[in-house]
């Protein structure tokens, strides 16, 4: 049995559609019964469980072969993290109350970063869980070509605006799907202690390459459009962020190139789906 949680989530769900797919057993952890309904029907197990609720998520890890992890995403944490510290304590003890065969986490790339940032909640997530004296896995992924979905609207109008600059640089990213192909190999592997996995797509790619793939699928100019450093803290607090710095930093960390993978881009695994794969995928879910 493995234990999915985040799975009405983007990599939840790619993964738990493909466990299913090659009849693997998978008991879907949600918090809403409502959500459980659909993967019920297609014959997977459900158990309630808030991401806070230690008890609940040892009863719906108990008896898993294996067990997948995600936090939460916290875009406007307070200042210490303390929303996601409370999950990450939640997790631990239900993990090592469960103890099952072998866990993998999702992570992301710069989680071993000092620098204070946004991702930085991984890093903690990853130094309390690898204490557990289990199999842990962290599967460190790229930015999400996902991301791109906001950018879906705007790409149609002819534009999409980026954080991510200089415009030419090209930074680490990955396809969902790609991860949830690594993570269920993964769930199906048995190893000793912790292991860490980086992941990013075939190639590096930059904001001009996304405008590039949405004039390609969309048969229009597409251009991007650098949203300038010294507006996005306004910015920020007009969308009602109340600590916008972590978000920032993190953002700057790409930039810069202080957020990188530990093994850099030699050391990653490579995924296969391409940025004009994804980005038609992304299309494809949002109507004109």
């Amino acid at each position: 049995m493995y234990a999915i949680t985040g799975i009405t989530g983007q990599v939840g769900s790619e993964l738990g559609n493909q466990l299913l797919a090659s009849a693997r057993p998978v008991r879907a952890v949600v918090r809403d019964a409502a959500k459980g309904q659909a993967w019920a029907a297609r014959g997977a197990e459900v158990a309630l469980a808030d991401m806070n609720d230690a008890d609940a998520l040892a009863a719906a890890f108990g008896g898993a072969e294996a067990v997948f992890v995600l936090l939460p995403p916290t875009f406007d944490p307070t200042e210490g993290f303390p929303e996601a510290r409370r999950t990450i304590a939640a997790l631990r003890e239900a993990l090592a109350a469960a103890r099952p065969s072998r866990v993998v986490v999702l992570s992301t790339i710069g989680a071993q970063a000092t620098q204070p940032n946004l991702l930085n909640q991984l890093g903690i997530m990853e130094r309390e869980l690898g204490t557990l004296g289990l199999p842990v896995a962290f599967l460190r992924a790229a930015w999400f070509i996902e991301n791109s979905l906001w950018d879906v609207a705007s790409a149609r109008a002819g534009g999409i605006a980026s954080f991510l600059q200089p415009l030419g640089r090209p930074v680490p990213m990955v396809a969902c799907a790609d991860i949830s192909v690594v993570a269920a190999e993964l769930l199906q592997q048995a190893w000793q202690g912790t292991r860490i996995v980086e992941l990013e797509g075939p190639q590096r790619i930059s904001p001009a390459d996304i405008a590039a793939s949405f004039s390609r699928l969309l048969g229009r100019d597409v251009t991007a459009r650098a949203v300038p450093r010294d507006t996005w803290a306004e910015l920020f607090a007009a969308q009602g962020m109340n600590n916008p710095a972590p978000r920032m930093q993190m953002l700057d960390g790409f930039n810069e190139g202080w957020i990188e993978f530990e093994s850099g881009a030699s050391g990653s695994r490579k995924g296969v789906v391409t940025l004009d794969q994804a980005i038609a995928g992304l299309l494809a879910r949002v109507p004109q």
